[in-house]
């Protein structure tokens, strides 16, 4: 993959690849692996990181894709496939994931002492550098940039996970909570009973 201008670490196992989240962008992930069931390790990188997964398998059962998808994976392919398609598919995932941002208008927002850079994706309180994952960012940039407005809890799973969340859960309320707890006050993100959620702006900062 190095002609398409990525650069490739191989994992040989399930559990390298669990130990070496932090050092990949992406990970291709082959369902198929010898010393694990590939559908747990996707679901354990999905608990422990938010890092794009590409799954791949020659499992040709949609319910093989289905249980991938559920587990977490951002898309998966059936073996054959060529390097045009998998490329394709790798900058999809990207352009995808870059959505939630790259769609808004204005790429820092200050409200108070906190400061959101789309650019850079990072988030500061005040001159700390707060940090949030992946889905963590693109959910606090989506209601901070619709500060005087309520999601619902539909539009937030559609805008931030799309398709690929398996089911209503504590998916959404899990994360909310994280990013309170990284901001210091639960004020930042306000539950709207039977509404939604909405953004604090600058409530007991």
């Amino acid at each position: 993959m190095t002609e398409c201008g990525f650069t490739v670490e191989i994992a040989p196992s399930g559990e390298d690849a669990l130990r070496d989240l932090a050092r990949a962008d992406l990970l291709l992930l082959d369902l198929d692996i010898a010393d694990r069931d590939g559908l747990d390790v996707c679901r354990e990188i999905r608990e422990l990181s938010d890092l794009p997964i590409l799954c791949f398998t020659s499992r040709t059962q949609e319910l093989d894709r289905v249980l991938a998808f559920h587990a977490g994976t951002d898309d998966c392919l059936v073996r054959p496939f060529g390097l045009h398609e998998l490329r394709a598919r790798i900058e999809a995932i990207t352009r995808r994931l870059r959505g939630v941002s790259t769609a808004q208008p204005s790429r820092v927002m200050e409200h108070g002492p906190l400061r959101i850079v789309a650019e850079s994706r990072e988030v500061w309180m005040r001159d700390r550098l707060v940090p949030l994952t992946r889905k963590e960012f693109d959910l606090l940039f989506l209601l901070a940039s619709r500060p005087k407005g309520v999601m619902s809890r539909r539009q937030l799973l559609d805008a931030v996970w799309r398709d690929n969340w398996s089911g209503p859960g504590r998916t959404l309320d899990s994360h909310v909570s994280s990013i309170r707890r990284k901001l210091g006050s639960p004020d930042w993100i306000m539950a709207v009973r039977g509404a939604g959620f909405m953004f604090g702006r600058e409530s007991r900062p």
